[in-house]
């Protein structure tokens, strides 16, 4: 099974909204990722839009309705702003992520004592694939297929720190993951993954059994200041090809 990669062009609205007005324009960015053939693209629409907007949400569904075979992937916490927009758009993906107020990116997965089962039925309900995203524990793996999801996003910032530090702290990191994605696939939920992964540390992580997707942003268009986006999408593609 061939991993996909979607790629997350959040920060190019970042860019754009910190100047206002169009430029860096979302759709241009996500026309070149389509053309280089990326087969998935990820928003996360925060509440206080300071990137994605609702607005580019809806432009991007447009424009991946004459691009049946892309996904469109939605993260997002589950208020109810945010579940209406994904029930309107029915995106083949949404991603049920915890906000903590404050923060500047995602900083862990769900807690146990969450019950997004009201939510997951919902979006599901309007024919959206539901991925929840967790730290990577069996019993995260074990909450999320009682939640009635689909997939597991497994949070793999750990993971790339411990790849900084040395190759050994990578591969006992990389071995929790592994253990997390064959109880998953044991009680039928698809594995997905995100959060730091670049092209060095995704060498090793793409031999993650079961990987369906992994969602990447900071590191795809941070290298595309200096090389190009459609460059980078192609290289992130190649490795993925195993």
């Amino acid at each position: 099974m061939a991993t996909k990669l979607s790629v997350n062009v959040n920060k190019v609205a970042t860019l754009r909204n910190s100047r206002g007005g169009r430029e860096p324009n979302v759709l241009d960015a996500v026309g070149v990722c389509l053309a280089a053939g990326v087969p998935g693209i990820t928003v996360h629409p925060r509440a206080d839009e300071r990137h994605i907007r609702r607005s580019d949400v809806l432009d991007i569904a447009a424009l991946l309705k004459v691009h049946a075979d892309v996904e469109y992937n939605i993260e997002g916490d589950p208020r109810p702003d945010w579940v209406e927009l994904v029930q309107l758009v029915k995106p083949t993906q949404a991603t049920l992520v915890p906000v903590r107020p404050g923060e500047i990116t995602s900083e862990a997965g769900w807690p146990a004592s969450a019950d997004l089962r009201q939510t997951v039925r919902a979006i599901k309900a309007c024919g959206t694939r539901v991925s929840v995203f967790i730290d990577a524990t069996l019993p995260a793996v074990e909450w999320a297929a009682g939640q009635g999801a689909d997939r597991i996003e497994l949070y793999t910032e750990p993971y790339a720190r411990a790849f900084a530090e040395s190759r050994e702290q990578a591969v006992r990191v990389f071995e929790q993951h592994v253990a997390c994605a064959e109880r998953a696939h044991a009680l039928g939920l698809a594995i997905n993954a995100g959060h730091d992964l670049d092209l060095e540390n995704l060498v090793l992580y793409r031999t993650l059994p079961q990987l369906a997707e992994v969602s990447i942003g900071h590191a795809i268009m941070s290298r595309a200041l200096f090389v190009g986006l459609e460059r980078v999408v192609r290289e992130y593609l190649d490795v993925l090809i195993v």
